[in-house]
């Protein structure tokens, strides 16, 4: 394990659903933002099915995170949102969302991207990587390389442009560690915002959240950090 302490001048996380960038890396968002990074953040799924409530009014859900979703990146300083408004387990890596990733990494034009590992299915015996997560971490694979970075592929969705690295989220071979003691409290602040997804007591939340953030930090000697598999372009 070593740190990774790439500023870069312009990022993008790709995430699944309202709270997925929260939770994975929104303390080297913030921190990454403080320092003068251009973030931006896109999310696939509307998150209207995301509740355990079978009479839950999904039209409000929708509202409802989409509105925790702006709150979010706020506090972590993120300069744009976008949302594609796919259904919660309902798109698949298929042309469209691979086009539509493209197109905003050519617009963007990141340094690095962020995003789910798609190949980590099962965690410990106790939880089964949602099929959103995989699914999409393939079309964003896909879509970083080599499609945005080949002229070929989709044209009209403006020049190519290669990403230089890429951190993968959600991992069993994590191999970098980001420090982010800076960002921490912005983390746990946006993982709180998300209220219609919180089944424990905020204290809880802010505890266990801190808790992983210090277990990662400590593979590099840092308070807090967060761990991703880096994929370098550039090598």
């Amino acid at each position: 394990m070593r740190a990774f302490r790439t500023l870069p001048n312009v990022a993008l996380a790709v995430y699944a659903h309202p709270d997925d960038a929260d939770v994975a890396a929104g303390g080297v968002l913030a921190t990454w933002a403080q320092a003068g990074c251009s973030t931006h953040l896109v999310i696939v799924c509307d998150g209207a099915k995301g509740s355990h409530d079978a009479s839950v009014d999904t039209d409000k859900l929708r509202e409802r995170r989409a509105h925790e979703l702006q709150v979010a990146a706020g506090l972590l300083g993120v300069g744009s949102v976008r949302s594609l408004g796919r259904p919660d387990g309902g798109f698949s890596n298929d042309e469209e969302l691979r086009e539509q990733l493209v197109g905003i990494i050519r617009t963007l034009r990141p340094s690095i991207v962020l995003g789910p590992d798609p190949t980590a299915t099962f965690f410990g015996g106790v939880y089964i990587n949602h099929r959103d997560h995989r699914e999409l971490g393939w079309a964003l694979l896909d879509a970083v390389a080599p499609a945005s970075a080949m002229p070929q592929y989709y044209p009209e969705q403006g020049p190519p442009h290669e990403v230089s690295q890429l951190l993968l989220s959600g991992t069993h071979e994590a191999d970098v560690v980001a420090d982010i003691s800076n960002g921490i409290e912005q983390k746990v602040k946006a993982v709180l915002a998300h209220e219609s997804q919180l089944r424990e007591e905020p204290d809880w939340v802010r505890s266990a959240v801190s808790v992983r953030a210090e277990q990662a930090g400590r593979e590099i000697g840092v308070t807090y950090g967060e761990a991703f598999r880096l994929v370098d372009f550039t090598k």
